[in-house]
């Protein structure tokens, strides 16, 4: 008999999928939409504000409920009672990227007649991702699935690591979210290391940083990728202006070079599963386009210009 998981988690929805667990989900988040067919799961968590509009103006609502409550989602305590969970998925890392374990605990005591498993994911670096894998695929009674899994990854990222180590490393601005501006850290750094570039902002293993723009000017990067989080290509196009705005932008190397890229955010970058493989192609063929084939380009990401 399968077991039955809910995921709160898009990056746990595709770990348990590339684990050949699918057909174990019974219910997902709001962002969970990947791979194919999970889409079609019960959505057992929503959040409690309005997602559109602008940068800045989401960072000023979650701001606003964070003061007045633990968490700005909301849990199905009801729906999760009725779809009868053996383990529940959710992460401790961020109060804004998802659903806490707190929050879980608090529904699971509203659950009758069941009293599912947590896994509380907590991926600061790529080392913690796997381990993460593991402990999902040991959940999932499928341990070999994800030591194949983890030395997929493993390999995926060795290749790029050898094509780029004699690479000259362009020095690079990875921003997370665009206003107030955030770069970007936890596995990011890493991704950006073995891509062949040098990060300028941002440690690995370390929460994302809040930065200031004139920092970024006196720093003058060779490149700017820009990948905010929850955000496609489109969105963040859209939002383009609030850099293109500020004082200096202009004179920066990566503007007069043409190198300011934008990645989608939401797919690639701020999912840490088995995807971050393609994430870190996508780095590799911005910041080396001469010996990566461009496999993403145009919908992973796009040059700014």
């Amino acid at each position: 008999m399968r077991m039955r998981v809910i995921s709160l988690l898009p990056s746990a929805t595709e770990i348990v999928c590339a684990l050949g667990q699918q057909g174990s989900l019974v219910g997902r988040s709001h962002e969970c939409d990947f791979p194919s067919g999970v889409s079609a799961l019960p959505i057992c968590s929503r959040p409690k504000f309005v997602t559109d509009g602008t940068s800045y103006g989401l960072n000023q609502r979650v701001i606003a409920i964070l003061q007045e409550a633990a968490s700005i989602y909301r849990l199905d305590a009801k729906l999760m009672n009725r779809l009868k969970p053996d383990l529940i998925i959710t992460q401790s890392q961020c109060d804004v990227c998802a659903i806490s374990q707190k929050e879980v605990e608090a529904a699971v005591c509203q659950l009758i007649g069941t009293q599912p498993r947590i896994i509380s994911l907590e991926p600061n670096a790529l080392s913690d991702v796997y381990r993460d894998i593991s402990s999902i695929a040991v959940a999932l009674d499928v341990p070999a699935a994800g030591e194949s899994l983890i030395q997929s990854m493993m390999q995926g990222m060795a290749l790029v690591k050898t094509r780029t180590a004699k690479l000259p490393r362009p020095r690079v601005v990875c921003i997370e979210w665009l206003d107030p501006i955030m770069a970007a850290g936890n596995w990011m750094p890493e991704l950006v290391e073995i891509a062949g570039g040098h990060n300028l902002f941002g440690s690995a293993g370390k929460h994302s940083p809040w930065i200031q723009w004139p920092d970024v000017i006196t720093n003058d990067p060779d490149l700017l990728f820009i990948s905010p989080c929850g955000y496609d290509l489109a969105r963040t196009r859209k939002e383009m202006a609030l850099l293109e705005d500020k004082p200096g932008w202009g004179k920066l190397k990566a503007v007069r070079n043409g190198k300011v890229y934008i990645a989608d955010g939401n797919q690639y970058f701020n999912r840490p599963g088995p995807r971050l493989v393609d994430s870190l192609k996508i780095m590799a063929e911005i910041f080396h386009p001469v010996g990566f084939k461009h496999e993403y380009e145009g919908s992973g990401w796009q040059n700014w210009r």
